[in-house]
């Protein structure tokens, strides 16, 4: 029971928000001091870098699910360990009160009660396989971080224009009635400028989260985003019928928004920020998350708007784009340089009692509280069903158990600047469609291949 000092870093969760995960933890073992540090996005991962080459990073830290395949590539995460062995105060004694140390060892969560505890997602993003300790030939999984909560990507939309537009509900497929609705929701003036948008389609930079719009077609065009350390989806996924590849559908569907010559055109680069135009009453169709219903509110307080399921293509599967947070625990802790073997015994203990704060604070008991307080959608199947009755996140909570992401590589900034770059290659005319998307393939690919030598 020595006192030991846990140090976590997050980017969106506020002091305030971990207060009540603070004081539940320290209740059961008051030895362990928490503090929590929260970050500005655009600040964080430059901070985590700097820290961790000084040997002054956090013991616990946010990770994007899209950046776990990086850090554990990398080396910097350690894995929850199968079984935890915490100290704990007991009162002893009848008459003559003693407080004695009692040891207590708890087994981990398995990566298949994983499964059974979380939407399919989290699995798919905080699991990863290792090299066993047991035998060098053979691989096995392992949990390297669990959520709090999971965002998915939905449709915002003005009931307002709608109305007057004659519209009365909102497209549930990419369809013929999604492009003749963008058709009336779209007004220019007399100099052909887009005065009023329809839908927030075919940009880069202007569009808020425009890398994960286009990827969340591509999938539900059948693209295989990633495999074998290759971006594939420029390719016709094997045994496929069709002889063009959906990734390329897609992204012609996608820029077909921002190209003046189709009927559909309401898009281009000289327009504000997506978010902006939406609060400013302009704009039709956003397609956004749930963390940015603060932002709408404070931006458009007058704007009369509602929350719809993220459309789909008519009988292909269901599929809803995800993007959330993980907390890990980071792999070098160490706090003596000249006596590494004491050092190593305190950074193993130290990480355990950080992978059982982690489990702790992702529990139901622990979690439900949090998730009403912030509003966010839940990463627990048990509390699904409860948050679709919740309006303000219940198209949310009903896209969770279809929701998916995909491996974007060692460097998922940059697999978003390609991304970017081959949209404004096809919108600009620079390049083809099928030049565009083969090379951000190519170099997504590259950068997965480039430390394999």
């Amino acid at each position: 029971m020595q006192p030991v000092t846990l140090n976590v870093w997050g980017v969106w969760d506020s002091s305030d928000d971990f207060e009540a995960f603070i004081k539940s933890y320290q209740a059961t073992y008051p030895y362990v001091t928490i503090q929590y540090r929260r970050f500005r996005y655009d600040e964080y991962e430059k901070a985590l870098i700097e820290a961790f080459a000084t040997d002054r990073g956090p013991d616990i830290f946010a990770v994007h699910n899209s950046w776990m395949g990086k850090y554990h590539s990398q080396g910097l995460i350690s894995p929850l360990p199968e079984k935890i062995t915490m100290a704990r105060a007991m009162v002893t004694g009848t008459f003559k009160k003693e407080v004695i140390q009692q040891k207590e060892t708890k087994t981990s969560l398995t990566v298949p009660e994983l499964k059974k505890k979380f939407i399919d997602v989290v699995y798919h993003d905080a699991v990863a396989k290792d090299v066993s300790a047991d035998d060098p030939e053979k691989m096995v999984e392992k949990i390297y971080g669990l959520p709090l909560s999971v965002d998915t990507l939905a449709m915002f939309y003005n009931k307002d224009l709608f109305n007057n537009a004659g519209i009365t509900s909102p497209p549930a497929y990419w369809d013929n009635d999604f492009q003749q609705y963008t058709k009336k929701l779209t007004k220019q003036d007399n100099k052909a400028q887009i005065i009023q948008s329809g839908v927030a389609l075919g940009g880069s930079e202007s569009i808020e989260r425009s890398t994960d719009i286009l990827s969340a077609l591509m999938m539900q065009s059948g693209a295989e985003m990633m495999s074998g350390g290759f971006a594939r989806f420029n390719e016709t996924p094997p045994g496929a019928k069709r002889t063009f590849a959906p990734g390329t559908e897609a992204l012609r569907f996608y820029t077909d928004f921002a190209n003046p010559a189709k009927e559909v055109y309401c898009w281009n680069e000289q327009m504000p920020n997506s978010l902006d135009l939406f609060a400013q009453g302009k704009l039709a169709m956003l397609f956004g998350y749930s963390y940015m219903l603060p932002t709408i509110r404070a931006n458009g307080p007058k704007i009369n708007f509602a929350i719809s399921n993220f459309p789909q293509i008519k009988d292909n599967p269901t599929i809803n784009y995800a993007n959330y947070w993980l907390y890990t625990v980071s792999k070098k802790i160490l706090t003596n340089p000249d006596n590494l073997q004491k050092s190593s015994a305190y950074a193993t203990q130290k990480q355990a009692i950080a992978w059982n704060f982690i489990q702790s604070i992702s529990e139901e008991s622990q979690v439900k509280g949090y998730l009403e307080k912030t509003k966010r959608p839940t990463a627990l199947r048990s509390l699904v069903d409860l948050q679709k009755e919740n309006e303000e996140i219940s198209v949310f909570a009903d896209q969770l158990l279809t929701a998916e992401s995909w491996y974007e590589g060692k460097d998922p900034n940059a697999m978003e600047t390609f991304m970017k770059e081959m949209i404004d290659n096809v919108v600009s005319g620079k390049t083809s469609l099928d030049d565009a998307i083969n090379k951000a393939a190519r170099k997504i690919s590259q950068i997965e291949k480039q430390d394999e030598n």
